[in-house]
This record gives C-alpha cells, structure tokens and sequence, in this order.
C-alpha cells in the first residue's frame, strides 16, 4: 500500500520539474536573443488582448453602417412625403380648374346666341324705335342680351370688345388690315365678331381688324396686293 501511495507523488515531482526546466530553457532563450527574461511570459498574456481591438473595430463598423441606414430612411422618407405634398397640391388644383371651368363647354355653345341677339341689334333700322311697337320690340332684344351677358358674367365669363386697344395675340384673331393714317399701325380699328374669356382662360378670341400705316405719296403698287400680316 505504500508504495502505490507514493507512486503519485512522484509522477507529480516529475511534472513539476519538467516544468520548471521548460522555463528554464525558454528564459536561457530570451537571454541569449538579448531580450529580458519575462518577454517570453508576455507574449502568452498579448495573445489574449489581441482580440479586444478587433471587437471595438467590429462595434464601431456597426454603429456606422446603422448611422447610414438611418441617413438613406430619412432621406426615403423625406422624398416620399414631398411627393405626398405634391400630389395633394396637383389634386387640389384639378379640383378648383375643374369647379371654375366646367361651364365652359355650355358657355362655348351659348356664344352663338349673344352673338345672334347682337346681331339683330345692329340689323335694326334706324327708324324702328319709332315705329308702333318697335320700341318695344328693341328694348325686349337689348334686355335679353343684358340679361345674357350678366347671366355668363356670373360663371366668370367676359365679353372682349377689344375696339381701339393694341392687338394681342393671345385675345384677338386678325382677319384683315386697315390702311390708315387715323389709328397707330397695330389698333384694332374694327371688330367682326366679340371675344369671351371665362376667368383667366380664353374661350374664343375675338375676330378684328387692324391698322397698318397708308402707302406714302408716290410708293410703287406694281407688286399689286400683299398677303395680310396677321402678325402685327
């Protein structure tokens, strides 16, 4: 029994001095290589802090990568919410357009009356007004092309009577030329037939006439007649 029991221990003994030479050897190494002694014991302690750096590094890469989604969400975000704000505007729009030119096309086909009822006031003799019942006749056509035109005025539409005014291209449409020395070239000396406008936007242009400056004394008409500039 004794000698098992003191088996053990030897083999501990043993191992102890085995490691005890082992250090031995390695620090008779580091002092040979002209390193101090406890460099070799170092290197096995480094070997566990090496891996602190890599896992901040690590951390840190995250927490950038996060910061940039976050960046490119707002900016979806933003840009989403401004195309939302867009399309409430543009809707907003078509529906006031929509309200305050839905007369237009009934408004287009009434024209031709106010233009009928002017026409038959400019038709009438000039000794009508005095005829028996002729007065009557006359005041009944003016105050139903009144009624018309204060009808149409409270849909937004506006009779254009441009006479004496610069043509514009955007309101009249010129059919012919004037010459003469009575008016600035450009003026519309005359009107064939009322514009309309219905709020802001042109619903028929109205057809005139336009002055241009005489020929002077003596000028060559050889060439005979020129095209009409409707461009004045």
């Amino acid at each position: 029994m004794t000698e098992a029991n003191d088996k053990p221990e030897d083999d501990t003994q043993e191992t102890a001095a085995a490691e005890a030479a082992a250090s031995a050897d390695a620090a008779a190494d580091a002092a040979e290589a002209g390193e101090p002694a406890s460099a070799w014991a170092k290197d096995d302690a480094n070997t566990d802090t090496d891996t602190e750096p890599d896992a901040d590094d690590a951390a840190e890469a995250a927490a950038d990568a996060m910061v940039l989604e976050m960046a490119e969400l707002r900016d979806k975000l933003l840009r989403a919410l401004a195309e939302n704000e867009n399309l409430l505007r543009r809707a907003k729009r078509e529906r006031e357009d929509t309200a305050k030119y839905a007369a237009a096309n009934f408004a287009r086909d009434m024209l031709a009356m106010a233009d009928n009822l002017g026409r038959a006031l400019e038709a009438a003799p000039d000794g009508l007004r005095e005829m028996d019942g002729g007065a009557g006749f006359l005041d009944g056509i003016e105050a139903t092309d009144r009624e018309l035109l204060a009808t149409l005025e409270r849909h937004g539409i506006t009779r254009i009577s441009p006479l004496g005014e610069k043509f514009n291209h955007d309101r009249h449409e010129a059919l012919f030329e004037v010459p003469t020395a009575d008016a600035d070239p450009g003026t519309i000396v005359q009107v064939l037939q009322d514009g309309y406008v219905i709020h802001d936007r042109l619903l028929r242009a109205a057809r005139v006439g336009i002055a241009k400056a005489p020929p002077s004394d003596g000028a060559d008409n050889d060439g005979g007649d020129r095209a009409v500039d409707t461009t004045a």
